[in-house]
């Protein structure tokens, strides 16, 4: 399950685990024009955690997932 929220300078992605157990922390997704933010809980930590991407990480992120193993270049 997701939601989606658009706000004034960026689109908001949540992903709510309702797979089997054992559940993960929700992920929230802040996508900018220049930085794409990932966000999730970590319980063990008692902190939130964050990953930067560029929009160019996550350009080639999201085509990688749809491609067999290997290296490549996006043009």
């Amino acid at each position: 399950m997701f939601t989606i929220e658009h706000e004034f300078d960026a689109t908001v992605i949540t992903l709510v685990d309702d797979g089997a157990t054992p559940l993960q922390e929700d992920v929230t997704v802040h996508a900018t024009e220049s930085a794409i933010i990932l966000n999730q809980y970590d319980a063990r930590l008692d902190r939130t955690l964050s990953i930067t991407l560029s929009p160019e990480q996550w350009r080639d992120l999201t085509a990688a997932l749809d491609l067999p193993e290997g290296v490549y270049k996006a043009r």
